[in-house]
């Protein structure tokens, strides 16, 4: 695995263009956007290049947080992912909110677009796709969901987006959420969850920390 920061790669890649989209799939509108914040639960992802699924098997779990900026027009994406036993947090990204839809995910400080919110059939799934450029094309997917109770219809449908891609089965690597490192917990007064990493356990990324969606060297 290269140890430069999977991180600034993100920072440098530059979205394919809209008409690459597979399968014409459709993105989700503005309206949805106003049913997006919350925590999600990492499910699984897929990735195109062998050392990328070496590096989504080194997570046992990870979460996304989002929340509503202060312009209104973005949802703030806070990243929490455990690997081994620390859990690392980044909140480097930003959903993009317009009138006509919620669909990029972007750098908050080079502004370069990174992926793209994807249509699922439950509203409690929620699907980022990434079709990247550097010297040379990555394709990958990440599935969250509000809760890590999925049918398999939901895990079936998620194989089809990552078909579309050119993904085999082989090339989705599901998390195994057997530790506690990131916890969950629901908020007071609320039934959507929260992320509350351990405080003795938590870091800002380190070079080389395999993030779902990071299309690494």
């Amino acid at each position: 695995m290269g140890t430069a920061g999977l991180l600034a790669v993100l920072g440098l890649a530059a979205l394919l263009p809209a008409d690459a989209e597979p399968c014409a799939a459709q993105r989700p509108d503005s309206a949805t956007a106003a049913e997006l914040p919350g925590t999600w639960l990492y499910v699984a992802g897929a990735a195109q290049f062998p050392q990328h699924r070496v590096e989504m098997l080194l997570i046992d779990h990870a979460l996304l947080r989002l929340e509503p900026g202060a312009s209104g027009q973005e949802l703030l994406v806070s990243h929490f992912v455990a690997v081994g036993d620390q859990c690392f947090t980044n909140n480097l990204t930003y959903l993009e909110v317009t009138a006509g839809n919620a669909t990029l995910v972007k750098h908050a400080k080079t502004q370069q677009t990174e992926g793209m919110l994807m249509n699922m059939s439950s509203e409690n799934l929620l699907l980022i796709q990434y079709q990247m450029q550097r010297e040379r094309t990555y394709l990958g997917q990440y599935l969250y969901a509000r809760n890590l109770s999925i049918s398999t219809a939901d895990r079936e449908e998620f194989q089809q987006h990552a078909e579309c891609l050119g993904l085999r089965a082989e090339q989705i690597v599901y998390a195994p959420w057997k530790t506690e490192v990131c916890r969950v917990k629901a908020a007071e007064g609320s039934n959507s969850p929260h992320a509350e990493p351990v405080a003795a356990g938590t870091a800002s990324a380190a070079p080389g920390t395999p993030w779902p969606g990071s299309p690494g060297n």
